[in-house]
């Protein structure tokens, strides 16, 4: 971000004190939207640092003053220490008699204008002073200026002491009178590490974060993502070719990466069921038929043509009458327990001649020997793309050195953490505290796309690209493989050029969109994972309302 600010400046044109009034108008509007439309009148507490981000704060605190609002301004450090763009922001503070508002005459905006207070702070005592005196009146709204995407330690001293406070405000509303006083950071709450996922030391816990031009690491991945409130990512004016040739590798899914998926494999008047595809569930065992059904329904709703539950003999009636009318079953021989048996494979190879994708794995079992050498048999032989969860994964823990997916008939392996560790042969957690980099490099090391499901499910890819899913609710494992599965099916059914990990990357958000839907109606307490499909359909519809329209309503 520092390279892109800086080539925005040299190749540009645009000065870097224009970047920062954009930064600032962009976190004046996130303010303004708090108080309803209106800072006139209000009380706005403004906390800065002396770098770049206390420099946006000041010159979001002139901008808000001009709009009316009151602004009490403190600048954690002295005036005279601050340098550049920065130094020049809080100077203009510092002269503050009220400015002439645009297209306004000066005795117009000098009526409106609000006030600006300016304290600097450097000392512990004066710190005490501020809380007795500017800090023990309660704001409308606080804005957290004090770091921005240069931190790279933990705070200490004055500046935990400020981060604590603001803490305390945000603590402070579950007491009477109970009022609403909303947080805003810059860029990034101040005492997070832009570049870690995980909190370095005390940090602002914020109601929103206006971050610029593009997210950074610790603003889209938890836990340190859960202290940024809603993410706003602003555009201040850095040309989309500097963004491009940043080449980064890591990415956030959005609503167009699913929406341009959806449009290419809409269903047109010519579409019948084997235009989008045909997929082979093979899950379930004695006992455990509820997956099953779960994960084939699911395929089932995300739009796949033909959907077939392959399930040991003794679970196939029960399978049966769980899954949804439109779905196949089809029974495979079985251990004495009631597992797929590696009996099934061949029955299963020839069945997959005629399937566009395969899914293996939710509520297989993986206690027995023959249903290990099944699963390995399968995934070795087969000649369609794959989808491994669950019971499909233990099977094959620790992950084979030589099993490797390949562009034309993919492995998609869908992990939570646990099964993650398991199929890197390890049991140490701290093998996963750097979830994208672990993402990465299983998925580069072994030709395989990785989903790594979690609170931010990550995605990545065999040649190092990985994306973070954009939705908090990612969806339930099995009916996650069950809507990966269905979009495999239909690219394949659909699309000339298959691009898997893009279907697995919309897959993934469409699914966490139904997941949302799920939750806004029901709470999340009381959603379980059928709900989030019976929400695939609204979820299609909001993203794509022509392509779900019938086709006699789109002449």
């Amino acid at each position: 971000m520092r390279d892109i600010d800086r080539l925005t400046t040299e190749h540009s044109g645009i000065p870097s004190l224009v970047l920062m009034e954009n930064a600032a108008s962009a976190t004046a509007r996130c303010v303004t939207s708090f108080c309803k439309g209106d800072v006139a009148g209000k009380s706005l507490l403004v906390m800065c640092g002396k770098g770049n981000n206390g420099g946006d704060g000041a010159a979001a605190a002139r901008l808000l003053a001009i709009a009316g609002a009151r602004v009490d301004v403190v600048l954690v450090g002295r005036l005279d220490d601050t340098k550049g763009d920065a130094r020049e922001n809080f100077n203009r503070l510092r002269a503050w008699r009220g400015e002439q508002a645009l297209h306004e005459d000066k005795a117009t905006a000098l009526a409106k204008a609000g006030v600006i207070n300016l304290f600097e702070c450097d000392s512990e005592k004066g710190w005490e002073q501020l809380l007795a005196s500017v800090l023990a009146v309660p704001h409308d709204v606080t804005i957290d200026a004090l770091f921005g995407t240069g931190l790279t330690r933990p705070l200490e001293g004055i500046h935990r002491e400020v981060v604590r406070y603001v803490n305390q405000l945000r603590e402070m509303r579950d007491l009477p009178p109970h009022r609403y006083a909303p947080i805003v950071s810059i860029d990034i709450p101040s005492g997070l590490n832009a570049d870690c996922e995980e909190p370095i030391g005390e940090a602002v816990t914020a109601d929103a974060t206006v971050t610029m031009t593009a997210p950074k690491r610790a603003n889209v991945l938890p836990s340190a993502s859960d202290y940024n409130g809603k993410l706003i990512v602003a555009d201040i004016g850095s040309p989309q070719e500097l963004i491009a040739e940043a080449r980064s590798q890591l990415f956030l899914t959005e609503a167009d990466d699913a929406r341009r998926w959806l449009i290419q494999t809409r269903y047109t008047p010519g579409s019948y069921k084997k235009t989008h595809g045909h997929a082979l569930i093979i899950a379930g065992s004695r006992g455990f038929t509820g997956a099953a059904a779960l994960c084939g329904d699911a395929a089932m709703r995300s739009g796949a043509g033909l959907v077939t539950v392959a399930t040991p003999v003794s679970a196939q009636p029960i399978v049966a009458t769980q899954v949804m009318p439109e779905v196949m079953t089809t029974a495979l021989a079985e251990t004495d327990r009631g597992a797929a048996s590696d009996e099934a494979l061949d029955y299963v190879l020839k069945f997959a001649e005629k399937v566009d994708v395969i899914a293996i794995g939710p509520g297989l079992s993986s206690e027995d020997e023959r249903t290990r050498t099944f699963v390995r048999g399968v995934v070795e032989k087969r000649e369609t793309p794959i989808v491994i969860d669950a019971d499909g994964l233990n099977c094959l823990a620790p992950w084979p050195s030589g099993l490797r997916g390949s562009p034309r008939n993919p492995i998609v392996l869908t992990p939570h953490p646990g099964e993650m560790l398991r199929l890197m042969g390890t049991s140490d957690k701290s093998a996963l505290q750097d979830r994208v980099s672990c993402a990465r490099d299983f998925a580069t090391a072994h030709g395989i796309i990785l989903v790594l499901k979690g609170s931010r499910t990550i995605i990545a890819a065999p040649d190092g690209q990985v994306a973070i899913n954009g939705l908090g609710t990612a969806g339930a494992g099995d009916t996650l493989t069950g809507v990966i599965t269905g979009f495999l099916a239909q690219a394949h059914g659909t699309l000339k050029d298959m691009d898997s990990f893009q279907s697995v990357v919309a897959a993934v958000y469409v699914s966490g969109l139904a997941g949302d839907l799920a939750a806004q109606e029901l709470g999340m307490r009381a959603m379980v994972a059928s709900d989030i499909r019976d929400h695939l359909s609204r979820a299609f519809q909001l993203l794509d309302p022509t392509g779900e329209r019938p086709s006699c309503d789109n002449t």
